[in-house]
């Protein structure tokens, strides 16, 4: 009778603590709806949550011609084609329309890319896509290509929406993107945007002669296909400035500002942004990104016939483009953007064409030599990758005191021994690590090199300062000030 009593005692004291714990209010975020809701609108300040969203990939010598198949996987009856038009003459648009050809698929070519796209090229080929009704998107091409057919796509199944809706804020609206996209297939030509995997289109907006943007996951492409044949011509200065590009993206994604001290809060998951913070994902993508820069790099630039270089590279651009598509960038980038756009007299080796390019294009040299950029108007700009590596050492330099166990841990990826540097002098150890490397490289002596000077300055920085898209993710705050510094001390690296 007495166990019979205690069993039961046991019971109720079973039944009364299983009651409570329904009851109470759980402080995990992933298993009460209300204070779900509580946490992302009114107890937190900062993010508490990341999401990684990435484009599939497929990768393998001759993958362009399996472009045919997919389209036909998906149903698609009206197909249409993006590219500029240099690369349509050549070897991987090719390769992509005889895919197409051989399978019956019918398509539409637009040619027109601008290389670095404006507010006025996207609108073109939105329009184009409007007028065709197409049910699938391929892009054939480096970066502008790809963000050119993203916002194609988008404005194609939005057709109500003004221009400015989905642009970032404040140049546009920001408007979360609600309804569903078309298949976009991109084809990377380079080795260094990774925009085949990201879900980001950037773009210069001419009426305020800025650069901005569209962010938003709905926009990456369905597949990436990565035929590291495509990336076999390019010569060796434009490799290596691709290969910077891949190197600041690894390195800014992650020394990001950390995903849970990145504020406001969203009030709702559609209006988390694509650059998030550093977070552990994007981080293993990142550190991988680097490895692969610091063996394989030097022997790309070096060697045009080093396959297994070259091929490596292309992956390290997805692998880095995975992680900064998802964490973002900061510093480097957003102080990319005005070196580009107001170089006035450098004009960089391997770029043979009307006006140097921020993308790089992977064209054979006697390509570059009979070719000219179809643009509208003759800009001077500085390649892509080399206006953010110039950068790079004085920057990671100032953002080194926030989180000096990454800032240490990429130089000893990069091949510096660290084994008995300070936290403190941890700034100092990755920049000449940095500059060793670029030294190495044959990268121009900093700013001064392409044509700066130190008057220059102030409208360096009154470009940088829009740029908050890249520039607030930055690890450590900075001031008007700060910018100033670390533009005076990138005019000479060594």
């Amino acid at each position: 009778m007495e166990v019979i009593v205690n069993m039961a005692a046991s019971r109720d004291r079973v039944v009364r603590l299983l009651v409570q714990l329904e009851h109470a209010a759980c402080r995990c975020p992933a298993h009460s709806n209300t204070l779900h809701q509580a946490v992302t609108c009114s107890e937190r300040k900062t993010d508490y949550a990341f999401e990684m969203a990435s484009s599939n990939v497929r990768y393998g010598e001759g993958v362009s011609g399996e472009i045919g198949m997919d389209l036909q996987n998906l149903g698609a009856r009206h197909v249409c084609v993006m590219t500029d038009k240099n690369l349509c003459r050549l070897p991987p648009v090719k390769a992509v329309v005889e895919s197409l050809a051989n399978c019956g698929v019918p398509f539409k070519m637009y040619d027109s890319v601008r290389v670095e796209p404006t507010d006025g090229s996207f609108k073109d080929a939105i329009a184009f896509a409007k007028r065709g009704a197409f049910d699938a998107f391929v892009a054939v091409g480096g970066g502008s290509v790809i963000d050119t057919c993203k916002a194609a796509n988008l404005y194609s199944c939005h057709p109500d929406a003004r221009f400015l809706d989905f642009v970032n804020a404040p140049i546009g609206r920001g408007k979360p993107v609600t309804g569903a996209l078309k298949p976009l297939i991109a084809v990377p030509t380079t080795a260094g945007t990774g925009s085949e995997t990201t879900g980001v289109a950037i773009f210069d907006y001419e009426p305020l002669r800025a650069k901005t943007g569209i962010a938003s996951r709905a926009l990456r492409p369905t597949l990436g296909v990565v035929d590291p044949r495509h990336t076999l011509s390019m010569p060796a200065r434009v490799a290596a400035n691709s290969g910077f590009d891949v190197l600041c993206h690894a390195l800014e994604s992650y020394t990001a500002l950390p995903y849970h001290r990145r504020a406001p809060c969203p009030p709702d998951p559609v209006r988390r942004p694509a650059y998030q913070g550093s977070n552990p994902i994007s981080d293993v993508w990142a550190r991988h990104a680097l490895r692969v820069v610091a063996k394989y790099l030097k022997r790309a630039v070096g060697d045009p016939e080093d396959v297994e270089a070259r091929s490596a590279m292309h992956l390290a651009s997805v692998f880095a483009g995975i992680g900064f598509g998802n964490a973002g960038v900061h510093l480097c980038h957003g102080m990319s953007y005005p070196i580009a756009g107001n170089v006035k007299t450098h004009k960089a080796d391997g770029y043979n064409v009307e006006h140097p390019l921020v993308v790089s294009w992977p064209y054979r040299r006697r390509t570059y030599r009979k070719m000219r950029c179809d643009v509208t108007r003759h800009v001077r700009r500085q390649p892509h990758g080399l206006s953010v590596v110039l950068t790079a050492p004085a920057v990671f330099g100032f953002t080194a005191p926030a989180c000096p166990e990454r800032h240490l841990d990429a130089a000893q990826i990069l091949g510096a021994d660290v084994s008995r540097v300070k936290p403190s002098d941890a700034g100092a150890a990755l920049a000449d690590t940095l500059r060793r490397f670029l030294f190495e490289m044959r990268v121009e002596d900093g700013l001064a090199a392409v044509g700066y000077r130190k008057e220059d300055v102030p409208a360096l920085v009154r470009g940088t300062v829009p740029q908050e898209r890249v520039t607030k993710l930055s690890p450590r705050e900075h001031s008007e000030e700060d910018l100033t510094r670390l533009f005076e001390a990138s005019m000479k690296l060594y």
